[in-house]
């Protein structure tokens, strides 16, 4: 197939459902975060850094890293995972308010599940039709929740801090509602990594989808998700670089 019915296959795509909040946005977790952050997008209580994620990476959790080796060779979390935590730690610079580690060590978790679920379906469910509610997206958080059980108590994580980061992980994906900050900040660099040009390499092609599709359904529908206003002027910032680089206004 050429390129030029490639991507007027992709535009025509159906646009992804969207999240729909449901019983959890009556939980009184989500109610408490939601009435003590009631301005949306939620503003920055400290630096917003716009600048090309790869100048900063996130350092430190060498040993978490080498716990979790195995589980960054499925489905590309060897590229997701280490710029994901590289968002993560801007957003926690722009709220220094948040637990910063907690933020930390469930985003380098968040998406280890997938290690351990079916894989011939994890693009065939996990990133096709109403991919929001698969039930293997369901799956991959259970498994992922069971990675930071097994390896967080040899690295002397408390069972307090460890309950924490299993409840970020287990709905990151299926539950459309925070309830924290920690929470909300691990969504949001859960998706900022789709923005650079490594994440929209990788993930349009989970999609079936041609760059300038991805990015023009990353401009209406996924910058609208944000939580933070950090994560806007990051997203759209990134966005604008990768579209240019990509030259997604005439390939399409």
């Amino acid at each position: 197939m050429n390129n030029h019915n490639s991507t007027a296959a992709g535009s025509q795509a159906p646009a992804w459902s969207p999240p729909e909040p449901g019983l959890d946005a009556r939980d009184p977790r989500a109610l408490a975060f939601a009435a003590a952050h009631p301005v949306r997008p939620i503003p920055a209580t400290g630096p917003v850094d716009t600048t090309p994620i790869a100048g900063t990476p996130a350092p430190g959790l060498e040993a978490l890293w080498g716990a979790v080796v195995p589980e960054t060779r499925t489905r590309g979390n060897d590229i997701h995972l280490p710029i994901s935590l590289a968002f993560a730690a801007r957003l926690c610079d722009a709220h220094p308010e948040a637990d910063r580690e907690l933020v930390l060590v469930a985003v380098l978790l968040h998406d280890t599940g997938w290690a351990h679920v079916d894989e011939s379906r994890i693009i065939s469910e996990g990133f096709s039709g109403d991919w929001r509610t698969a039930a293997i997206r369901y799956e991959h958080e259970a498994e992922g929740c069971k990675v930071a059980r097994r390896v967080l108590p040899p690295l002397e994580y408390s069972g307090p801090f460890i309950d924490r980061v299993c409840e970020i992980i287990d709905g990151h994906d299926t539950r459309h509602v925070a309830y924290s900050l920690e929470d909300a900040l691990v969504r949001d660099a859960d998706r900022l990594w789709r923005f650079d040009q490594a994440g929209i390499a990788l993930a349009s092609s989970w999609f079936g989808m041609d760059p300038a599709t991805y990015t023009d359904r990353l401009a209406g529908e996924i910058i609208p998700e944000l939580i933070t206003q950090a994560a806007v002027e990051m997203g759209t910032t990134d966005l604008s670089r990768s579209t240019a680089l990509l030259q997604t206004k005439v390939i399409r």
